[in-house]
């Protein structure tokens, strides 16, 4: 009776060994690709209305390969012992220098048919930071803003004035006409249509409220990289809000809230400005990193979601130290991408 009492203890212990070993052997369903390889560089191309459906396979592979082509960009000067400013720098010449992101010459336009571009740099080793917004004659935005960081006691320069700077500094100038992109033009005539009618709408129904066209919102690029000596940078670059009034500035020049990087992480956000700077969201995940330990995937996650609670919409990419990336978004797609220290390019535009 005593050996039939002992076998079911017997048979429940191995039972309990066997979950154990599994347990130790199978991986987390948290565990996310972020958490199982080294990176030393993430980029973003804006987040929105991306769907399959809306996009043929000939522009699809255009975004990819330009994804693709400043990752490599990036990935060379970190590769060269080059530090992850230039890395940011230099990647984000890419994204500015392609008509597909809303970022220099794929600049949307302000309600008065101008271009007017944003942009800041941050230095996680040093705290320096620079940044430009409301030019409308600078080939490359994110130059003037490192020009800024490291050329002068200021952190911000904006209009005429960060232009005469730029200048001063041997950047290169270009004519406002540079930016025009009829596709860009195209979408303010849709915009200020929307305007027309809303205006209309609300003159025989004052309690008709047509819905704002998310896309007027969102596109901006953005890099994080993390160089062989570990520092690690970050710049973000926009053309800013179609059909946008007043000289409004988003989040991507302001340091804190569209860009932020210390010395543990590296972050470029992307959406809905506003939301950005009242959340003070770049810095808010370095922050919550810092003071409650958390790792740089929950910390954006948890970042994005109190985006999305306060009704902003967009995406994030942040770097850490280790390598680890974050890419949260709460919006149909993301032009997204990443390059381990190894080479391997992953690029990404929807939702999976």
């Amino acid at each position: 009776m005593k050996l039939m009492k002992k076998k079911p203890i017997f048979f429940a212990t191995i039972l309990l060994a066997i979950i154990a070993m599994q347990a130790c052997t199978s991986p987390s369903t948290n565990d996310a690709v972020s958490n199982e390889e080294s990176y030393v560089m993430v980029i973003h191309g804006g987040a929105g209305t991306i769907l399959k459906e809306q996009m043929t396979p000939e522009r699809e592979e255009a975004y990819r390969s330009a994804l693709e082509e400043a990752l490599r960009t990036g990935y060379e000067i970190l590769q060269q012992g080059g530090s992850s400013l230039d890395a940011v720098e230099h990647t984000i010449h890419v994204l500015e220098n392609t008509p597909l992101f809303n970022a220099a010459k794929g600049a949307v336009f302000t309600n008065q048919g101008k271009n007017e571009l944003d942009a800041s740099i941050m230095d996680g080793a040093t705290g320096q930071a620079g940044a430009v917004a409301g030019v409308t004659t600078l080939k490359n935005p994110i130059s003037a803003a490192r020009a800024v960081m490291e050329k002068s006691e200021h952190v911000m320069l904006i209009g005429s004035g960060a232009e005469q700077f730029a200048v001063a500094q041997g950047l290169e100038t270009v004519d406002p006409s540079y930016f025009y992109t009829q596709e860009r033009w195209d979408g303010l005539q849709r915009a200020l249509r929307r305007d027309s009618a809303r205006n209309s709408a609300s003159l025989t129904d004052p309690v008709t409220v047509l819905p704002v066209d998310p896309d007027h919102k969102f596109g901006t690029v953005g890099c994080v990289a993390l160089d062989q000596e570990g520092r690690i940078a970050a710049g973000t670059s926009t053309g800013g809000m179609t059909n946008k009034r007043y000289g409004r500035v988003g989040d991507a020049p302001i340091i804190g809230a569209g860009t932020f990087a210390n010395e543990q992480v590296g972050v470029s956000c992307t959406g809905w400005g506003e939301f950005y700077i009242r959340q003070v969201v770049a810095y808010d995940i370095a922050a919550q990193m810092e003071y409650k330990q958390m790792g740089v995937a929950e910390a954006a996650q948890t970042t994005m979601d109190k985006v999305g609670t306060a009704g902003g919409d967009g995406g994030i990419i942040a770097l850490d130290k280790h390598g680890k990336i974050a890419m949260p978004f709460n919006t149909a797609g993301m032009y997204r991408g990443a390059v381990t220290k190894d080479g391997r390019i992953e690029v990404a535009i929807f939702k999976d």
